[in-house]
């Protein structure tokens, strides 16, 4: 006997919830939740893009603060998000607000450089959103933006294990939730993080799993022609591109 595979918006509804019980101790002061107050944007992501079949899943790491803590969307700077996605509403920014970090939403001028060049590739390498997603589909593992007293990011894999491990639990299942639905042949991890994530939850399972080069302006291999690195990345692992 079959079982059909959970909704991917239901999927999301469940772990923005979970995360939203996970408690963090200093040096975290603030923490974003896009899957609680930009929910409507990400469901018309995930409504708009989210299919089966696709063959490949890219797995980001957590929202950046200029991207989806912004917008909903996986690595969503604005204009990508509004222009190509054509998303543009769905955010209701907390009242409780980082003052260094504030949620703007569509109207944030900040630009997310990591989002501009992965969508942006995808954009001139695809055309059209359409063409993209019948390929490829973005999700990041952990639906938790972190920042510090200062406004400084912490990413998720610097958390104490009492805190990382509840909040990797309900990731996990969602990770395994979302490629139950899409069935995907490869999964890249965006980044060396989310390929150890899912050789640790997906193991056993006949899926290809591997990594793409991280855009962020952070690590300098990206600053030197990211999108030509990571087609010469997709070609060893046997991708075709149009």
């Amino acid at each position: 006997m079959t079982t059909t595979p959970t909704a991917p918006e239901q999927i999301a509804r469940t772990l923005g919830r979970a995360a939203e019980r996970c408690r963090f101790d200093p040096p975290v002061r603030h923490v974003y939740n896009p899957l609680v107050y930009a929910f409507e944007a990400h469901r018309q992501y995930l409504l708009r893009y989210c299919r089966r079949g696709a063959d490949i899943l890219l797995l980001g790491m957590n929202p950046g603060p200029f991207g989806m803590v912004q917008t909903g969307v996986p690595f969503g700077e604005v204009t990508a998000v509004t222009d190509w996605l054509g998303i543009c509403q769905g955010v209701a920014p907390p009242k409780d607000q980082h003052p260094k970090r504030p949620i703007e939403g569509f109207r944030c001028t900040r630009r997310e450089i990591s989002g501009q060049r992965l969508w942006g590739w995808a954009k001139d390498r695809f055309g059209t959103p359409d063409s993209f997603f019948r390929r490829f589909f973005i999700w990041n593992y952990c639906p938790l933006a972190f920042l510090e007293e200062t406004g400084r990011n912490r990413t998720p894999d610097k958390l104490p294990p009492p805190e990382r491990v509840p909040l990797f639990e309900a990731c996990d299942h969602a990770l395994v939730r979302i490629v139950e639905y899409q069935q995907p042949k490869l999964v890249l991890g965006v980044g060396r993080f989310g390929e150890a994530r899912a050789r640790r939850v997906l193991r056993g399972k006949d899926i290809r799993i591997g990594h793409i080069l991280h855009p962020s302006p952070a690590s300098p291999a990206a600053n030197l022609g990211w999108a030509e690195q990571v087609e010469r990345q997709l070609a060893d692992l046997g991708v075709a591109l149009p």
